[in-house]
């Protein structure tokens, strides 16, 4: 995964933004245009906001670009009390919750409360999206099978949602989480589950196996 991190600070907060995770879904820009302008330079002066308006438009940033640091406080972004996976349409899985992205030997790459993970297979960041969906005229709606997520019923919410990589195969999640896709609604799940992202399954957002048969490359 690439990183491109710039940050802009007051006396109170710092602001850093990952130019190589920022996919335009400008929440940030809806939220506070004063502060966040594109057509400005620099584009983002948390000077002309309060501490917590910053902090709360921040933590909405669904691909996990935006983040901040205080300098006179321990506060830090805290997880939701329930993992969520939302599927977006033609577009990434936004992911939030207490998410940490790991490799087949279980170590680390990335610990995140916000990510957006490719399922197009084109993406140049992977496992992060990068926007390649657009251009590769990706194609999928927001709907899953629940029947999938059958599972003994869940004690307790949230808890480290893990998300393993596959080399040139699907991603594995494992934990408390709840799905959301706007065409079939909200199931909570804590099955292990393959979800594509070679953007070819019939079977999206889950894995198939079509991955083996279009020799999908993960990185």
């Amino acid at each position: 995964m690439k990183e491109t991190i710039l940050s802009y600070q007051t006396d109170e907060i710092k602001v850093t933004w990952d130019k190589e995770r920022c996919i335009h879904a400008a929440e940030c820009v809806r939220g506070l245009p004063k502060v966040f302008d594109t057509d400005r330079k620099p584009w983002i002066k948390p000077e002309l906001a309060g501490t917590s308006e910053l902090i709360q438009v921040i933590e909405k940033c669904p691909s996990g670009a935006l983040h901040y640091e205080l300098k006179q406080s321990d506060q830090t972004e805290q997880p939701p009390e329930q993992n969520i996976i939302t599927i977006e349409e033609d577009g990434p899985l936004y992911i939030h919750g207490e998410v940490a992205i790991k490799d087949l030997d279980g170590n680390v790459v990335l610990k995140d409360t916000r990510v957006a993970m490719c399922r197009c297979g084109k993406s140049q960041n992977k496992p992060l999206c990068d926007n390649s969906h657009i251009e590769a005229g990706f194609k999928a709606d927001t709907s899953y099978d629940p029947e999938r997520l059958g599972t003994e019923p869940v004690k307790g919410k949230g808890g480290e949602l893990s998300v393993t990589l596959y080399e040139n195969a699907p991603f594995l999640v494992e934990g408390n989480y709840d799905l959301v896709g706007e065409d079939t609604g909200r199931e909570t799940c804590s099955k292990k589950m393959s979800f594509c992202r070679c953007g070819g399954s019939q079977t999206k957002p889950f894995c198939d196996g079509t991955h083996k048969k279009i020799g999908f490359v993960s990185s």
